[in-house]
């Protein structure tokens, strides 16, 4: 798209002439292009017209954004807090908090070129059992390595409030359910009161992610066992390091899984393919190299799958009101519908 196109979501005068004031090397014609795939906030990537220079841009979406979520000031410091540790994760640049600029805040990062996987496997990627098994065991090392940042020493220790962390999220998101929902679903309700009954005693606290998956990091193109960078921080907080693992088996399936149905089943196909880790074994090699217990796993799986529906109802929402950008959006409520049941076939375990 050209420096003159209309691309949603960017205001291309004043962004242009925020990039030529804050972003080092900024200063030239610029063009916009939104990454596709996001079903939250949105990421464009911004290219010298020349074609020199890239930087990414992040965004809260168009319409109806829920208290507490979309913080691109969480997102930046999060991001600056880590520029100096073993977690791959892009610098942050520059952070645009006037609204009058783009209409929300909005911030500036490094653009990282690696292999971002959704579906599928690129043609010729990956290709041997070995590979997948490396990139299995690099999704576990960089989710561990995360989670032994001192958050302290990197300046988030007053970026959460770890202390009754998995009782809060219970009630953050049934709050965050009853703004978002479009009808009654009572898988949810039988959920919320069974986390509320059943919640384990957490681990020391970490620097937690919140969206860790696949789908959010970028592989070396030459090499599928190194993870370059993860992206989709705006969930990030201080809390129970588990979730992060209970939420990236969401996205993991087995050989054996049912076919897929929707959106998240297609994304579980893709670690089907053998020489990927199993659910067990991931879980296994995430206990026995982070030291931690992962005893208590279901309560993990079924907070994710809830915290997922609640978002996916959001998603459907702002559908609904008209408010969504590029497509697939359409099918966000029936796959709220179908995490709130397999959130409570975890929660009924417990």
């Amino acid at each position: 798209m050209d420096a003159a196109g209309d691309v949603p979501g960017i205001r291309r005068e004043a962004v242009a002439r925020f990039f030529s004031e804050h972003v080092p090397g900024g200063d030239v014609p610029l063009r916009f292009e939104r990454i596709p795939g996001g079903r939250s906030n949105l990421t464009y990537v911004v290219r010298a017209a020349d074609g020199g220079r890239e930087w990414v841009l992040r965004r809260p979406p168009l319409g109806h954004v829920l208290p507490t979520a979309h913080d691109m000031v969480r997102e930046y410091t999060v991001l600056a807090a880590l520029a100096n540790t073993e977690v791959p994760a892009p610098r942050s640049i520059a952070l645009c908090e006037d609204t009058s600029v783009n209409d929300a805040p909005f911030y500036v990062m490094t653009y990282t070129p690696g292999v971002v996987l959704h579906e599928s496997l690129p043609p010729g990627y990956a290709e041997k059992e070995e590979d997948r098994r490396r990139m299995s065991l690099a999704l576990v090392d960089t989710l561990v390595a995360l989670h032994a940042v001192d958050y302290e020493a990197v300046g988030l220790g007053e970026f959460g409030h770890p202390a009754g962390f998995l009782e809060r999220q219970v009630r953050r998101w049934s709050q965050q359910w009853e703004r978002s929902k479009t009808r009654e679903l009572p898988a949810i309700e039988a959920v919320i009161e069974k986390l509320r009954g059943a919640i384990p005693e957490s681990p020391a606290p970490t620097i937690v992610h919140g969206d860790y998956r696949l789908g959010n990091i970028a592989l070396d193109p030459d090499d599928p066992g190194r993870l370059v960078a993860i992206f989709d921080w705006e969930m990030a907080t201080l809390g129970d390091p588990l979730t992060d693992l209970g939420y990236t088996l969401i996205f993991w399936g087995e050989l054996n899984d049912r076919g897929a149905r929707d959106g998240i089943e297609q994304r579980q196909a893709l670690t089907a393919a053998p020489g990927f880790l199993t659910r067990s074994e991931l879980i296994a090699e995430y206990g026995r190299r982070s030291g931690r217990d992962v005893s208590t796993m279901d309560f993990y799986r079924a907070l994710a799958h809830y915290k997922l529906s609640v978002i996916s109802e959001g998603i459907h929402a702002r559908y609904l009101q008209g408010k969504t950008v590029g497509e697939g959006f359409d099918t966000a409520g029936r796959q709220a519908e179908e995490l709130a049941e397999r959130a409570l076939l975890f929660a009924e375990r417990l």
